[in-house]
């Protein structure tokens, strides 16, 4: 179906075509390394994911900063980027790290990212990533040719309408294995976990990780609507023969209105103890202080040693560093703000978001 969709939904340049095909190959070699580890060493299907803190919210919402934020405690397990691409090693790699060779995936990943650098020079102004970055688990979900990273490929109805058609719980528990799998590789008690996606899956959630705390991030949509659908029609440059703008906006626009209207009615399905409503304009005023507040709802240790590499962090990446972009929905996308505000009253006003100008 997603290869079907790659091929009905997108013009797709030959740069495309070489990146889609890479990028399909990878995961399906991700998932044969890492089954065939199961095979060998079915112990570590025991292995327990406990209490994990599962950040929700859309991009463009500060969860980068705060998952960063928090991953920055050493008390906490997280995702780096290269361990997202390649969470499982071929056994003759496994074998020569074992005996002391150096792990060859953070150098891979290097390589990758010069490239994503010298082609899309200004997205580390919207979204900085670097080898040990902390990473989205969406990249482990496509491991099970699920989620909505696939979206974020191309503009692809075909396959948007297959995903939100099909019960996602399974693809969850497929999430949970690896996990697994990563815990048992290089260690970990708790994981701090984040993603768009799961803001139009919390029963998949609750079902799998049923003693997890949810972090729900809020900001003014029309301002999320507008970073998003510019960072994604800046990099479908690599994607497309041509990448038209407005039929990005457009997408995007309904897309984020979509998971937003989900997020909103099936809210209370998170358990109102283990669960925090953070808001964009409050964490960027004080960072540290709002995950102090996440840490007593998760009843996670947060001591000077916490917040010292909290503030450490804080200024060894500076927000800004690398610049900024300039947002203009109409211009850009022929998106009326001010319709897009009408649209999302509810959301707007069911959670204190304050609007941006």
């Amino acid at each position: 179906m997603l290869s079907a969709a790659l091929e009905s939904d997108v013009d797709r340049s030959a740069m495309g075509r070489v990146s889609a095909h890479g990028q399909l190959v990878g995961l399906l070699k991700n998932r044969l390394y890492l089954e065939d580890l199961v095979a060998c060493h079915p112990e570590i299907l025991d292995v327990e994911i406990a209490r994990p803190i599962v950040i929700v919210g859309q991009p463009r919402t500060g969860t980068t900063h705060l998952h960063n934020l928090m991953a920055s405690d050493p008390a906490l397990r997280s995702l780096p980027y290269w361990e997202s691409l390649e969470p499982v090693l071929p056994e003759a790699e496994r074998t020569a790290v074992a005996r002391g060779a150096p792990d060859p995936r953070p150098g891979r990943t290097e390589v990758g990212l010069a490239f994503l650098n010298e082609a899309l020079p200004y997205f580390k102004r919207m979204h900085e990533m670097t080898v040990d970055h902390v990473h989205e688990e969406i990249q482990l979900l496509a491991i099970d040719a699920s989620t909505m990273l696939f979206e974020t490929m191309a503009v692809l109805p075909t396959w948007r309408d297959y995903y939100l058609a099909h019960d996602q719980t399974p693809s969850y528990r497929y999430l949970k294995r690896v996990l697994q799998v990563l815990q048992w590789q290089r260690g970990g008690e708790r994981w701090v976990l984040k993603s768009p996606q799961h803001l139009e899956q919390f029963g998949p959630l609750l079902e799998v990780f049923p003693d997890a705390t949810f972090v729900v991030t809020h900001r003014d949509p029309v301002s999320v609507i507008a970073s998003n659908a510019t960072m994604l029609a800046y990099t479908a440059r690599l994607s497309s023969a041509r990448p038209d703008p407005h039929r990005i906006g457009q997408y995007w626009s309904a897309r984020i209105q979509q998971m937003l209207e989900t997020g909103m009615q099936e809210r209370d399905l998170l358990p109102a103890d283990r669960s925090i409503d953070v808001r964009f304009d409050e964490f960027m005023a004080d960072d540290i202080a709002t995950v102090e507040q996440i840490y007593a709802v998760a009843d996670q240790p947060f001591d000077p040693s916490v917040r010292a590499a909290m503030e450490r962090f804080v200024v060894e990446h500076p927000r800004g560093l690398h610049g900024g972009v300039r947002y203009d929905l109409w211009g850009d996308f022929g998106i009326d703000p001010a319709e897009r505000r009408a649209a999302l009253r509810d959301y707007v006003t069911r959670f204190g978001v304050a609007e941006e100008h």
